[in-house]
């Protein structure tokens, strides 16, 4: 049973990334039906705390069409300071997918901080992949993201 889950899950990530190769994306990863960034997780406290912390609508902040959320006031003001920083790499997208000149959604809990920059990827399979040749995906992904319109 565990082998056919295991195809069955990787059918379905072949399928979704085949679908979603990158030509025109929004710039900000929000997810269909809401407007969050980094779907409502605060980015700062993966710098400051070195995990993923949702974040709370009284502390939001509007940046590049897309609502960020934080945990505290202290790691709003850090984002309005220097955003550039703090917002995950390929606006949010999977970085491995990126790579492939696909897009995916980012998960806040599937994440690495490399180089002081954010990376979130699709889950945990993927961020495992993605972690043992980063260097070479992010080269790749640089590229595809420099190429890709955005809305």
């Amino acid at each position: 049973m565990r082998k056919f889950t295991y195809f069955l899950k990787t059918i379905l990530l072949f399928m979704f990334f085949s679908i979603n190769s990158a030509q025109a994306e929004d710039q900000i990863y929000t997810g269909y039906f809401n407007n969050k960034a980094a779907a409502g997780y605060d980015v700062v406290a993966y710098f400051s705390e070195q995990k993923p912390v949702k974040g709370d609508s009284d502390f939001s902040y509007e940046y590049q069409g897309a609502d960020w959320y934080f945990s505290n006031q202290e790691n709003l003001d850090k984002f309005k300071q220097n955003p550039e920083y703090f917002a995950p790499q390929y606006g949010g997208y999977c970085a491995w997918a990126m790579a492939g000149n696909k897009t995916a959604p980012g998960n806040p809990p599937f994440w690495t901080i490399y180089n002081d920059k954010l990376y979130l990827n699709y889950d945990q399979d993927v961020v495992d992949t993605w972690r043992d040749n980063k260097d070479e995906f992010i080269e790749q992904a640089d590229v595809h993201w420099a190429s890709l319109e955005k809305d």
